[in-house]
């Protein structure tokens, strides 16, 4: 089949709720993909920061092929080694106690929104409001589009989940103020990904653990994006020097495959006791397993100090292009999580990339958002760079 071939079954079939670019890819290896004819793509995307290990990393690979061979699923009325394994590490490297598998970022911020709740009822006198913050992405449930500070995600969906204010990002002393008697937790994520790459100043996660301190508030860090590794650390709120009392993940958790977590302490989690929350498929036994893969492999193969490397040498590419193309106004970012923000819409600019043999993608209509594998070379990002520079030369 030919790309066109497979835009026109997708077309005549798919429900049209993504603006899809005309290609259809058909293998991956590393940061390389190639699609239905052949051609070749250097991937500065990582679908969307899910392929932190890059396509078809060995370790995942073999991971999913054992397991699927051996014990593909079993309900959670049972146990299984893969779930346990994977609960074991993230707990073991992160603040937390406890782990709520699911299968998504959207529902594992869905199961930190009913946790805090559950926990404002059973702790602090019926408190269940929600601080969220302006700019902020949080998934496309019912209850994450109304935690989610774009205005833009909720039309057409109303009436929605009532209980949640927006603050500016990076503002504490908006924050503190917009704390009330009904409030029981901050939602913020240590990065806005969607929201154009923005990064707080320094101190701004402190300073909203300060507030959740003073006011007997849960901090929720979300970490769907920048989590696993995607700032150098296996979480984001390692570079704050502080700990969330949950935090939702997933979208590189698995390698690829489907699998979401939220992270929590303790005292907090025992609020989702037996009964209150489930998921049929969260922390299936293949998912696990690569997730068991994916995070021995960040810890323990020199990827995350890759991360710390290859970011700091990304940033530095793209603040050259930034003095020799006046559209470019900021670059900022983290790890591998950088931005470049435009004068202008981006569409085109990724477009011609795209035609040109370069995955990268735009957030928050002005920003080009570069989110590779955290195994990507320097002549890789040369290479990305060389043609990025060629596109903005004959825009």
């Amino acid at each position: 089949m030919t790309n066109q071939d497979i835009i026109d079954l997708n077309t005549r079939y798919l429900c049209n709720t993504y603006a899809r670019f005309p290609v259809a890819f058909v293998r991956g290896e590393g940061c390389r993909l190639w699609d239905a004819e052949g051609k070749e793509y250097l991937d500065l995307f990582a679908s969307l920061a899910v392929m932190n290990l890059g396509q078809c990393h060995p370790a995942v690979v073999r991971a999913v092929q054992d397991q699927v061979a051996t014990l593909t699923h079993i309900s959670n009325l049972h146990h299984t080694v893969p779930q346990a394994r994977l609960a074991e590490l993230l707990c073991s490297h992160s603040f937390g106690d406890k782990v709520f598998f699911c299968n998504s970022g959207a529902e594992a911020n869905e199961a930190s929104i009913k946790l805090a709740r559950k926990y404002g009822v059973d702790k602090r006198d019926g408190r269940y409001e929600i601080l969220t913050v302006l700019g902020s992405f949080h998934g496309r449930t019912m209850a994450t589009i109304a935690a989610t500070g774009q205005e833009k995600v909720r039309q057409g969906f109303g009436p929605v989940l009532d209980g949640f204010r927006y603050v500016a990002y990076d503002d504490l002393e908006a924050m503190e103020a917009a704390v009330s008697d009904k409030t029981v937790a901050i939602l913020v994520e240590p990065i806005l990904g969607e929201g154009g790459v923005v990064v707080p100043r320094p101190g701004y996660l402190k300073g909203l653990r300060d507030i959740c301190d003073r006011h007997d508030l849960l901090l929720i860090a979300d970490e769907v994006q920048v989590g696993i590794g995607r700032t150098g650390t296996l979480f984001a709120y390692e570079h704050a020097g502080i700990e969330p009392d949950i935090m939702p993940l997933a979208k590189a958790l698995g390698g690829g495959i489907p699998v979401g977590a939220m992270v929590a302490r303790a005292e907090v989690a025992e609020s989702l006791n037996l009964g209150t929350h489930g998921s049929t498929f969260g922390g299936n036994a293949v998912a696990c397993a690569a997730g068991v893969a994916v995070v021995d492999t960040l810890l323990n193969g020199g990827v995350l100090e890759n991360c710390h490397k290859m970011g700091a040498y990304f940033l530095t590419r793209l603040q050259d292009l930034q003095a020799k193309f006046s559209c470019i106004t900021e670059v900022r970012g983290q790890g591998l999580i950088l931005g470049a923000a435009l004068d202008r819409d981006g569409a085109d600019i990724v477009s011609a990339c795209l035609d040109q043999g370069l995955l990268i993608n735009c957030a928050a209509g002005t920003v080009l958002r570069f989110i590779p594998p955290l195994i990507i070379t320097q002549a890789e990002i040369d290479q990305g760079i060389a043609i990025l520079e060629k596109v903005l030369a004959q825009q």
